[in-house]
């Protein structure tokens, strides 16, 4: 055999041998990169399972003392004992009567007539001009989706932050659906698009402490709604307001099967007053990609000394709108930043946040445009 042959032979076993190393070093990788998200979702799925199966065992318990106490209730009261399947139960005689009289002086109450309970979700596509158009006698509504109403003093002063990027189609939907559950609510509101340009990955949190910091120089807002752009409420009874606790609004999601992954879920839909989130010192902002952010803000505000609330029963049902497109890659560095959470509380949220935004004023929204880069929140060393 020639030498040039010889040549050719370990050529071509070396790119063979490359071609088969690189695709096996390739899968791996990959393997490495969806495994912990293929796991979380079977344990979710396995857990998910036994919760169904517990909550059905309590809500037969209940219908059976409920039957067995028909003229009386086991807790002493004019409502039934619970908060699940007695939820709806109650609410019948907690609301107002449809001829209550309102008064401009007085605070809106937050069980009004108007807040039915379950209300139409409708996710099919609308575009702004037929919003425009949905809305075009409300007069009431100011540039920026700033509302108010007139009838009573509204009790919260809400300012609604969405972090967005490439969800075009959702918007409309979202102000078709929020829009009037908030008008129902009697709440003075307003929402802020807080839009993220660039070539990073999404950082959903450091897109809220823009939006709050943005939202702060428009108007006195006591209560700031962290919202999720295709999270859609199903009971209008799911009140928007703040609390003397964080609220966790979201506590079940359709794609979860209803029910919580876990209990310091806090994603989604969340509420803080404007004095909570500047003592938890906001997000941390140096979660880039998808994951790890929620709970990061549920220890921050463990450890300033809060507990997170959530809506009773099914009030607190939420539709996911379908996406068309690719999602936010997973953030893998999440898990070692929460284990430092508590240290990097005070240094890494409102407090170092830099930043240059572009601002324009629709008649539904606020939209703040950033370009964000790990650089506009430096962080010291902890």
């Amino acid at each position: 055999m020639s030498l040039l042959g010889k040549v050719l032979r370990v050529s071509n076993r070396s790119i063979l041998a490359f071609i088969f190393f690189f695709s096996f070093s390739s899968s791996c990788l990959y393997f490495i990169y969806v495994a912990p998200g293929i796991a979380n979702t079977y344990l979710f799925m396995v857990q998910a399972r036994g919760i169904m199966l517990r909550e059905n065992v309590k809500t037969i318990g209940h219908l059976i003392r409920l039957y067995t106490n028909k003229n009386a209730t086991l807790n002493g009261t004019d409502y039934p004992e619970g908060n699940n399947s007695s939820d709806y139960l109650a609410q019948t005689t907690m609301y107002l009567p449809e001829n209550f009289t309102y008064s401009p002086y007085q605070a809106c109450p937050e069980k009004l007539p108007y807040m039915r309970g379950l209300i139409s979700v409708n996710m099919s596509e609308i575009s702004f001009d037929e919003i425009q158009e949905v809305f075009s006698k409300d007069l009431d509504i100011e540039p920026g989706g700033h509302w108010k109403p007139k009838d009573c003093k509204p009790r919260w002063k809400v300012a609604i932050l969405i972090p967005f990027r490439n969800r075009h189609e959702h918007l409309p939907i979202f102000f078709r659906h929020l829009i009037p559950m908030l008008q129902k609510q009697r709440l003075e509101f307003a929402f802020y698009v807080v839009e993220q340009n660039g070539t990073q990955p999404f950082n959903r949190a450091m897109l809220f402490n823009v939006g709050f910091k943005e939202a702060m120089k428009d108007v006195a807002w006591d209560c700031v709604i962290f919202h999720d752009v295709d999270h859609l409420p199903e009971n209008d009874r799911n009140y928007y307001g703040c609390g003397e606790m964080p609220r966790h609004f979201a506590a079940k999601l359709d794609k979860y099967m209803y029910i919580l992954p876990y209990n310091e879920f806090f994603g989604g839909v969340s509420g803080l007053t404007v004095e909570q989130f500047k003592k938890i010192n906001g997000f941390p902002n140096a979660f880039w990609g998808w994951g790890g952010e929620d709970d990061d803000l549920w220890n921050r505000v463990h450890y300033a000394g809060y507990n997170v609330t959530r809506p009773e029963g099914d009030l607190g049902k939420y539709k996911s709108i379908p996406h068309h497109h690719r999602g936010e890659v997973q953030f893998l560095g999440r898990y070692k930043l929460l284990r430092y959470s508590r240290e990097r509380q005070y240094i890494d949220g409102l407090n170092n946040l830099i930043y240059t935004p572009k601002i324009l004023v629709n008649r539904f929204y606020k939209n703040i445009t950033v370009n964000l880069i790990p650089e506009l929140a430096p962080v010291r060393d902890y």
